[in-house]
């Protein structure tokens, strides 16, 4: 091949790498792309990639090549260099101009040096050191420093040993191949910063997220754990999906993408919250506000008391002035004991029923209207009802301990946490975060919130993380309204969700077979939650499935 045929050969050699650098994602190997490219177009035998480390103004070794001795070290290898970093000043802060790449990276120079035992200037005493212990000969070097958009230096590139061609004997570098290589390590610099770039976009939205969560946790500790559980649950069983082999979800694949989408999706899912006031995401009770008004309701049945007390005392009075009998006496105190006695009973009946849980009876909410009806004097000598409108709605709460007003708040941020999702301008590789955040409130059935949407609507990612946030939920150890269930207790709520139609019954399959839901335990769960699961027990439960 000629000289000009080969010369045409390596630019378009030049402008392949330059392509296959843009599309190099992964740092180590964007790395070592190019230093192999850097290699192959000089036809070097050697080489090494030092990475710039600017506030300890520093050149560090990141990949290292030798065909000749056959020495792969960093990058992809997964093997550690060992020399230490090169100083680019020594301690009293004079540059080093000894060291032929530091003086590149100082002086953002290119040096070319046909032979280095002979070339006058700089110090190859620890080139000729690794020469004796390894028989290597190092001879031409071509040092080239890599330069980004601002003209910043960020590295540089240092060939050793240029080959001939034709008769691979080791000669200088010659002026195409240092032109070619400057080429090279401006393209590399570029691709090099925009990852760097594109990496540090990537943990500032992160953070961002992260600093999104905080303001939630830093309003609700009861929430704190929820932002960080969900997404880890989901990826569990995302990763379970993507295991299986067959039925459904045989066909279901994971990319690299999908994961980080899915995992920025599981810790965006409840953004909507910072919009929800505090006193409803912290209500421990029925009755709970600024403060829990059952004291007020305690103070008033001594009121009641009192009340009952005087009256009994009064009676007394009353019949001792005609002369009153043993057994008027005794019937007297009789009826006040069964009223105190009564009242206490009220008090306790109220104090737990304003604690909330899964269901209140019927009557149990006519009993607390009943004792709505009672009649006190307040503080202003008027008689009015026992417990206001407001109170005998919240201490008659069905299920939990919010109001339907209330849960309509609650309920809001999901509603809240799309509108913050559809207002970013998410990247391509990031177009299905908001509706996989957005979905985990939604049910098979069409029967959720907020947009109805059925199975066959939802994306396979936003079901999983429906499952997720649900079983999260009903593990949770730090609601202020109930303990965090057992395996079994919180199982058997899912299972009934899958026969209701409530959570995709083919991931609750795979939830179970695949045992998510215990790998989940043993990292959140506390020891007493881990109860053995008999799984023939379990609601929805395919019976081929193995206890465990």
């Amino acid at each position: 091949m000629n000289s000009t045929a080969n010369l045409r050969h390596r630019l378009k050699e030049l402008n392949e790498i330059g392509i296959a650098l843009s599309q190099q994602r992964d740092i180590n190997s964007l790395l070592e792309t190019i230093l192999v490219a850097a290699k192959r177009i000089t036809n070097s035998d050697a080489g090494t990639l030092y990475l710039h480390e600017a506030d300890k103004q520093l050149l560090c070794f990141e990949i290292l090549r030798n065909d000749t001795l056959k020495t792969a070290m960093g990058g992809t290898s997964s093997v550690a260099i060992t020399f230490p970093p090169i100083k680019l000043y020594d301690s009293d802060g004079n540059p080093n101009h000894n060291n032929v790449a530091s003086h590149s990276a100082l002086s953002r120079e290119t040096v070319n040096i046909p032979d280095a035992y002979t070339a006058a200037g700089y110090d190859f005493s620890g080139t000729k050191k690794f020469d004796g212990a390894t028989g290597y000969r190092s001879q031409s070097f071509l040092t080239v420093p890599m330069l980004d958009h601002e003209d910043q230096v960020i590295g540089v590139l240092q060939l050793i040993n240029a080959k001939d061609q034709e008769s691979s004997k080791i000669v200088p570098f010659s002026k195409d191949d240092q032109q070619l290589l400057e080429s090279l390590a401006s393209q590399a610099a570029i691709a090099l910063s925009n990852r760097h770039l594109i990496v540090q976009l990537e943990e500032l939205f992160e953070s961002f997220i992260r600093m999104i969560n905080a303001a939630i946790d830093d309003k609700s500790p009861y929430t704190s754990g929820h932002c960080a559980r969900v997404p880890v649950l989901t990826m569990m069983l995302a990763e379970a999906v993507n295991h299986t082999r067959t039925g459904p979800f045989k066909d279901f694949e994971l990319t690299d993408k999908d994961r980080r989408e899915l995992r920025i999706a599981g810790l965006l899912h409840d953004c909507g919250k910072i919009t929800t006031p505090v006193h409803v995401v912290d209500k421990a009770t029925k009755l709970e506000t600024i403060f829990d008004r059952i004291h007020l309701v305690d103070t008033r049945f001594e009121v009641l008391k009192r009340d009952a007390e005087i009256a009994m005392l009064n009676r007394r009075l009353r019949t001792e002035d005609r002369g009153q009998s043993e057994a008027e006496k005794t019937e007297i105190m009789v009826e006040y004991r069964a009223r105190i006695q009564q009242l206490d009973d009220d008090r306790e009946f109220l104090r737990h029923c304003n604690i909330g849980g899964e269901t209140m009876s019927v009557e149990a909410q006519q009993r607390v209207r009943r004792i709505a009806a009672y009649q006190w004097v307040d503080t202003d000598g008027r008689t009015s009802n026992f417990l206001s409108a407001n109170e005998l709605e919240n201490l008659a709460i069905r299920a939990g301990t919010l109001t339907a007003e209330e849960r309509e708040i609650i309920n809001h941020h999901i509603v809240m946490t799309i509108k913050m999702l559809e207002a970013m301008p998410w990247p391509v590789q990031l177009r299905s975060v908001t509706e996989y955040a957005g979905g985990h409130h939604e049910r098979m059935d069409g029967k959720g919130y907020p947009k109805g949407l059925k199975r066959e609507q939802m994306s396979v990612q936003a079901r999983m993380m429906g499952i997720a946030d649900i079983f999260e939920a009903l593990t949770a150890k730090d609601r202020p309204y109930k303990q965090g269930k057992t395996l079994t207790e919180s199982l058997t709520i899912l299972g009934k969700f899958k026969l209701g139609g409530h959570i995709d019954p083919d991931l609750f399959d795979v939830f179970i077979r695949e045992k998510v839901y215990l790998a989940y335990a043993n990292q959140f769960l506390s020891p007493e939650q881990i109860d053995e699961v008999d799984l023939t027990k379990i609601p929805g439960v395919k019976q081929e499935m193995p206890a465990g």
